[in-house]
């Protein structure tokens, strides 16, 4: 699977802001991953030397798989096709060193293995999108645990606001923003996020 973009939305769990010493956004906080970051259940995730403390955040995310512009929060559920879980690996020391001068994520967000995602499920197999549960787990032990339905923008509010200013094309993805409990991630570590109903993507770190 190689989306066009991989749309992903920070601080958009409350618990999460708290621990990152955030403000509550009034609009959802937007950046971009690229389809090279993807990899999937059981392959490596890879932390390049120099970068410092990398973490995990486990997702939810959402497949678009009906093309729209302005799409209504009333209708956004018809341009979802499927979930996955999703890691929205993170190198942590670069991103906290961009937010202090104000400059972008993307590369503390976007390099090559950052963007674990499970196998993809229909929509319509899933009850409810607003009360899933996540957890990720790192060599079996919890480490995060959160409900979609705690989400600050939940997933129609989202797809109505990113398609405002960005066409959602079939096969992009969204990621709807991780729950309390990120954490680092260390060589020999085997990592798994879950999404209850959704699925896991499971990874070795490297």
């Amino acid at each position: 699977m190689k989306p066009g973009k991989i749309v992903c939305v920070g601080w958009n769990y409350r618990s999460h802001l708290q621990e990152t010493d955030a403000a509550l956004p009034e609009e959802p906080l937007l950046f971009l991953k690229p389809s090279s970051c993807l990899v999937y259940d059981g392959q490596p995730i890879r932390l390049p030397p120099g970068v410092g403390s990398v973490h995990h955040e486990v997702e939810l995310a959402l497949i678009i798989g009906k093309d729209g512009r302005d799409i209504k929060e009333e209708d956004a559920l018809l341009h979802i096709s499927h979930l996955a879980a999703f890691n929205d690996v993170t190198a942590r020391d670069l991103q906290t060193a961009a937010r202090s001068r104000g400059e972008p994520w993307s590369l503390s967000k976007g390099m090559d293995t950052f963007g674990p995602i499970s196998h993809l499920v229909p929509l319509e197999s899933v009850a409810d999108l607003e009360n899933l549960r996540l957890e990720l787990r790192v060599n079996g032990e919890m480490r995060q645990h959160g409900n979609s339905g705690q989400m600050v923008f939940g997933p129609r509010q989202l797809i109505a606001y990113i398609s405002r200013f960005m066409t959602l094309e079939e096969g992009d993805i969204i990621a709807t923003g991780t729950p309390e409990g990120v954490g680092p991630l260390q060589p020999g570590d085997f990592v798994e996020a879950w999404v209850e109903g959704v699925g896991r993507v499971g990874n070795p770190v490297i």
